[in-house]
């Protein structure tokens, strides 16, 4: 049907059993559709095939016929000029779930040293946060997860070590081009004063104690084996906890090494580049006590090849994820709160400078970036600085200053 359309005889249309169409005399390419339940304006026009096609313009109810035949001859222009009219379906939003699941996770798990342990973090962490995009993510709503978690308990230098984590996840697809801001960087550090100058080391006494309780865990196993030998360890734990002590490699290093890592005839440990933190090769010496533990542990391995893991899993003969579990009721038997696996890095530092050795041998042997890490360590070594400056005395030379100013009021 092909009536001139007016208000009036839109209104008398009726429907029909079956939805007819009524074209515009006043606009050739404008059409109304008649349904059983509503009236709908559309243009027809023809695609660049040839393909005829029609553009959905608005109820007849809402618009009218003035404004129909204006937005009719629109699409016809934008057709004349080669542009489309076909609605664009909105561009779905990035949201921070599928980024670190579909690319970051994939991407980390490739390229860094401790993905696993990053994964589980972020998604720990954050997860309440993944299904929202990431240009809707604000500063406050990490500033309010920051102090929820500040007010559960958490140190500054927990929480800031925790955002930056995410933050430098963010960051990565920011210098990739698929995220156009970090919403984490306007959001600043917290002060650490918490954490500040507070080094966590082994007292005497601690130190017993926890080599009791790793040698009452062995004394368990051997029970729940049946007393039957199999050598100076019944698993990894002890092993690598008392080289920890040693050594004072971290944990994710000291769970990648490999047998070739070990020179046992010079005593020497290599710290591969691509398991070290700052993926720089070392090589540190190992003290009588950490070649006797690597010696007697590879003596009563079943892997012992130079591609074989030192301190695999028991369980699936990979990496060590973290012994977490092993590692936190040791502490629990041994009374030992406070103590992370990394203190025992701290533990090693301190008590190295606490017997006089050198800031910059100490900062070698921990294979840190730069001496200014290690001063750390330095309010540890109060005798160290007195025997610096005593160097300026005059007794030393056979010469009493405080003589000599008498001398001088007497005269």
């Amino acid at each position: 049907m092909k009536i001139r359309l007016t208000q009036t005889n839109i209104a008398a249309l009726k429907p029909a059993d079956k939805p007819y169409w009524v074209t515009d005399e006043g606009c050739d390419n404008l059409r109304l559709y008649v349904g059983t339940r509503n009236r709908t304006w559309y243009a027809d026009y023809r695609e660049a095939s040839g393909k005829k096609a029609h553009h959905k313009l608005g109820p007849a109810d809402a618009l009218t016929v003035a404004q129909a035949r204006e937005m009719a001859r629109e699409v016809a222009t934008k057709i004349a000029k080669g542009e489309s009219v076909k609605k664009e379906k909105p561009v779905e939003k990035l949201t921070l779930g599928s980024y670190l699941n579909d690319v970051y996770f994939r991407a980390a798990s490739q390229g860094l040293k401790s993905a696993d342990e990053t994964i589980r973090k972020i998604t720990a962490d954050f997860g309440q946060y993944f299904s929202k995009p990431i240009d809707e993510l604000t500063p406050i709503m990490f500033e309010k997860w920051r102090t929820a978690r500040l007010q559960a308990g958490a140190k500054a230098a927990t929480v800031n070590r925790i955002l930056s984590t995410l933050r430098s996840s963010i960051n990565w697809g920011v210098k990739r081009g698929l995220i156009e801001s970090n919403p984490l960087q306007r959001l600043g550090k917290l002060k650490e004063s918490d954490s500040k100058n507070i080094i966590r080391y082994l007292s005497d006494d601690e130190r017993e104690r926890l080599e009791s309780a790793l040698t009452a865990r062995e004394d368990r196993l051997q029970r729940k084996k049946g007393g039957k030998t199999c050598g100076e360890f019944w698993d990894y734990l002890r092993p690598a906890v008392l080289l920890s002590l040693n050594t004072g490699i971290r944990r994710n290093t000291l769970f990648s090494l490999l047998w070739s890592d070990v020179d046992f005839e010079s005593q020497t440990l290599t710290l591969r580049g691509e398991v070290s933190k700052n993926g720089e090769t070392a090589r540190i010496p190992l003290n009588d006590d950490a070649h006797d533990i690597l010696s007697s542990w590879r003596g009563q391995s079943a892997h012992t090849g130079d591609g074989d893991l030192i301190f695999p899993s028991p369980k699936t003969g990979k990496k060590l994820d973290n012994a977490r579990r092993s590692w936190e009721r040791v502490l629990r038997e041994a009374g030992i709160d406070n103590f992370r696996w990394h203190d025992m890095r701290h533990d090693f530092a301190s008590q190295l400078v606490m017997r006089g050795v050198d800031l910059t041998v100490v900062c070698e042997l921990l294979n840190h970036s730069n001496l200014k890490l290690t001063m750390r360590y330095a309010h540890l070594a109060p005798k160290q600085k007195l025997h610096a400056v005593q160097a300026l005395n005059r007794r030393t030379r056979g010469e009493k200053i405080v003589g000599r100013i008498r001398r001088i009021e007497s005269a």
